[in-house]
């Protein structure tokens, strides 16, 4: 039996999702694949106690997207024998991770260790945080085979770096290094690539040692933040705060404050 296309590994508060087809460069090219990553992610967010995700992938590439052979043959996660068909396949396959990613409320930080094209882009896109070895490139490269951002990366990409940058991107496919990444925000980081994990742990680590509740509440809101009005948003984070306010990890972190010392947070 194979094995899954997302590894799943929890150390403490924190979780690293890998994905797992070195050969095939990380792309994703069977409903199985697509089923893999959805439950993986459902499980770091299900599971008590996490605090931080790391997405990342094995070898020399984080992802490169879609299979393009299982494209040709028309045995995959993209096109079938009527478009009608093909829209569906979109529906329940790619689309689901990218929804799945979206409702995960636990901080979520990918690790781009190689080229992250089409696809790979927008998984990397949807995540909370992005640093990048030096080695990474990046692609919304859908144009170059003729096709559409069929993930959602219309809307993924354009709240990463911006309308502007993010049409010049999906109208060109022009692939992007990391330092380029770097300017124009796609990355908050660069690192040598044999120092990503290692800067991704820290980050994580920086993270989950805040309480569970409240980690998740905020990243609800930043969330909302980005399709919401101001009211509306002002609206959620009363209601929000009502509920951080009962917790005892807020308790717990103020008298720590006042009493000068590391608070012990326990998630409720």
């Amino acid at each position: 039996m194979a094995e899954p296309f997302v590894r799943y590994q929890r150390d403490g508060k924190i979780v690293t999702l890998t994905m797992n087809r070195p050969a095939a460069r990380n792309a994703i090219g069977s409903h199985q694949d697509c089923e893999d990553f959805v439950a993986a992610v459902q499980r770091a967010h299900d599971e008590a106690g996490v605090n931080c995700v790391i997405l990342t992938g094995e070898g020399s590439a984080f992802s490169a997207g879609g299979d393009l052979k299982a494209m040709k043959a028309r045995s995959g996660i993209g096109p079938m024998d009527l478009p009608d068909s093909t829209r569906a396949n979109y529906k329940r396959g790619v689309q689901r991770i990218i929804q799945t990613l979206w409702n995960c409320e636990v901080p979520m930080i990918a690790a781009v260790n190689g080229h992250a094209i089409g696809l790979g882009l927008d998984l990397a896109c949807i995540c909370d945080i992005r640093i990048a070895a030096d080695s990474a490139r990046f692609a919304s490269s859908f144009i170059k085979v003729g096709i559409v951002p069929g993930d959602g990366g219309a809307w993924i990409l354009p709240r990463a770096v911006g309308l502007s940058k993010a049409s010049e991107m999906i109208f060109t496919g022009d692939t992007l290094d990391a330092a380029t990444a770097l300017s124009i925000g796609l990355v908050s980081r660069v690192v040598p690539a044999g120092e990503l994990m290692p800067a991704a742990l820290e980050l994580a680590g920086r993270i989950a040692c805040n309480p569970a509740r409240a980690l998740r509440l905020a990243k609800r809101l930043v969330r909302e933040g980005q399709q919401q009005r101001l009211s509306d948003v002002l609206e959620l984070s009363a209601a929000f705060q009502a509920l951080a306010h009962e917790t005892e990890d807020h308790r717990e972190a103020v008298d720590a404050l006042l009493g000068k010392r590391e608070p012990n947070f326990t998630g409720r």
